[in-house]
């Protein structure tokens, strides 16, 4: 039996998008509502907070020259934790339409795939862009609802993607010298599952692990789409996985805090570890 223990009591609002550094040994990540940016080292236990301004932190990407980008109110920022600069790079879509940043992910080229929705879930006003190292961007969907899941397999030649309350996880084919997408087909279809699908990362077999939003498990898809393990975890709400650690055999998973508050004897709104048995892959950084 996997167990997964939390890390940070962090009383996350909507802790997303956990990524590893290999450079700081580090493990990073954002509460979406209560914008700030996290830190978790492992070697020496030590959290640190980064308050954000604006109403949103979309999600955190780390950057080739340095530092992360952030997806904040007003477009993508780079962000250097050590001085606490922010310098705006690009707005993907006006402000006017009312939208907020929801989870991204860098391809192997140096792009970065991020997605956009209405901030209250009421309707499908969001989209799915690709940001290119030039700082071009791209609309590839749009009607999307909670833009999520975003992952590349090993070989570069699917992408995966979710549309949270369509329960739908779907893969495209990914031509990675031209970053374009194609083919549109359904990879698990989650109605039957606890869960909804949230945050996704690939291990080093090119299978997908998914975090099940409300269903307190995650869950690891072979790459044909068949389900290969579910491993329940100590919050209500999972958000996001990815693999860290000197030699990336750690999973982490960040957490929701439950519109109650945390349940009795779970830790919601914290970071999660567990040894997952197999191994991940270093995150692609942006290239812009």
């Amino acid at each position: 039996m996997i167990e997964a223990a939390c890390v940070v009591d962090a009383r996350d609002a909507l802790g997303e998008c956990c990524l590893w550094c290999p450079a700081t040994q580090k493990i990073w990540w954002v509460d979406v509502l209560r914008p700030c940016l996290q830190s978790f080292e492992p070697a020496t236990g030590a959290h640190r907070v980064y308050p954000l301004p604006g109403r949103f932190c979309g999600c955190a990407v780390r950057r080739a020259s340095g530092g992360l980008v952030l997806a904040l109110d007003e477009g993508l920022h780079s962000f250097d934790p050590e001085t606490g600069s922010l310098d705006f790079l690009v707005q993907a879509e006006p402000a006017e339409l009312g939208n907020r940043y929801n989870d991204g992910r860098c391809d192997r080229a140096g792009r970065l795939w991020i997605g956009t929705m209405d901030p209250d879930i009421q309707k499908a006003s969001g989209s799915f862009y690709r940001i290119g190292v030039d700082l071009s961007v791209l609309k590839l969907l749009d009607g999307v609802t909670v833009p999520n899941s975003t992952a590349f397999s090993p070989d570069d030649k699917v992408l995966y993607f979710a549309d949270t309350p369509r329960h739908t996880i779907w893969a495209f084919d990914f031509d990675i010298a031209g970053g374009t997408i194609s083919d549109r087909r359904v990879f698990a279809d989650l109605t039957e599952r606890k869960g909804l699908p949230d945050g996704s990362c690939v291990d080093a077999e090119g299978f997908l692990w998914n975090a099940e939003y409300g269903g307190g498990q995650l869950t690891r898809y072979a790459p044909d789409g068949r389900v290969d393990r579910t491993i329940p975890v100590p919050v209500t709400n999972p958000t996001c996985c990815c693999f860290g650690g000197p030699a990336f055999s750690t999973l982490y998973i960040t957490s929701a805090m439950p519109e109650g508050g945390p349940d009795p004897g779970r830790h919601d709104g914290g970071l999660l570890a567990l040894d997952a048995g197999t191994r991940g892959l270093p995150e692609a950084t942006f290239g812009g």
